[in-house]
């Protein structure tokens, strides 16, 4: 959406990960064949967000600098925040305040991966109007910070990893804030564990009832690839759809193309600048596609 800012946020330590993240972000590692914060990003050019913003640790910034560059390639712009420690998921919108400026913000975690049609997160986007956030059905909810509504999909109530769960829907980690959020973020107190919590931000945003939820329906999935297991699964899963359908998922050159945030004269260019790789000439072939 064009009034609509995004960002990305791939900071923490990775700790479930070690030692695969002794070295360098676990969004940098790859998910089958593409860096795993190729999929989040992708996830919000698919919905029309061409301004993001991406947070991660002083050590890691300059690498998704090297890797994303300015987003120019792609017809968007990327911009780039340290986050010096981890303080909370809504650490996020006080740290990119200036970025937000007077427009709404969608957030997406870095280890959150959407496959399927977006028709949930555009109409978040076009609807929202204080606080969204997503229900996605799973059967381990007290795994997860869990959502309760009603048949207007009004939020009733929200429980972080509840012993009992009163619904079976998650939230993912994807959620839209009108500009308020900063503000509001910056009155959270720390929970025991010395962080903002994205809980007590939605609990702001219902009591002001002006927190509403989207349910992702059966055709999409949801993939959280914070563990070794889950990353393995998730590999797995793009690798059998690329190699069933003939298709990339989250391939940011064709995402722009079809996007028409670059011309074909645009793209040509980038993709004859691709070193000699599966990857490149998978470009080159669906070229045909979009004349």
């Amino acid at each position: 959406m064009a009034n609509t800012k995004g960002i990305i946020l791939a900071g923490g330590k990775g700790t479930r990960l070690y030692p695969l993240t002794s070295t360098f972000s676990k969004q940098l590692q790859p998910i089958y064949d593409k860096p795993m914060i190729y999929y989040p990003l992708s996830t919000l050019m698919l919905a029309g967000i061409r301004d993001v913003l991406i947070i991660s640790t002083p050590e890691d910034v300059p690498n998704f600098e090297k890797l994303l560059g300015s987003g120019e390639q792609w017809g968007i712009n990327i911009s780039y925040i340290v986050q010096q420690f981890p303080g909370g998921l809504p650490q996020a919108f006080i740290l990119g305040e200036e970025f937000i400026e007077n427009q709404q913000v969608c957030l997406i975690l870095g280890d959150n991966l959407f496959y399927g049609k977006l028709d949930f997160l555009r109409n978040g986007l076009k609807n929202n109007d204080g606080g969204t956030i997503f229900a996605y059905q799973v059967d381990n909810p007290n795994s997860y910070g869990v959502v309760e509504f009603d048949k207007n999909h009004s939020v009733i109530s929200i429980e972080e990893k509840p012993d009992l769960p009163k619904s079976n829907y998650a939230i993912p980690g994807l959620y839209i804030f009108d500009n308020n959020v900063s503000a509001i973020s910056k009155e959270l107190k720390p929970s025991k564990r010395g962080e903002i919590e994205i809980t007590d931000l939605h609990k702001a945003y219902l009591n002001q009832e002006k927190l509403r939820v989207e349910m992702i329906g059966r055709g999409v999935a949801w993939l959280d690839t914070g563990t070794p297991e889950a990353m393995l699964e998730a590999s797995n899963f793009i690798h059998l759809i690329e190699k069933r359908q003939g298709t990339k998922i989250s391939c940011p050159e064709e995402i722009a193309l079809q996007q028409h945030f670059i011309s074909m004269e645009k793209y040509l260019e980038i993709v004859n600048n691709l070193p000699n790789c599966d990857y490149k000439n998978y470009c080159l072939k669906i070229v045909k596609e979009y004349q």
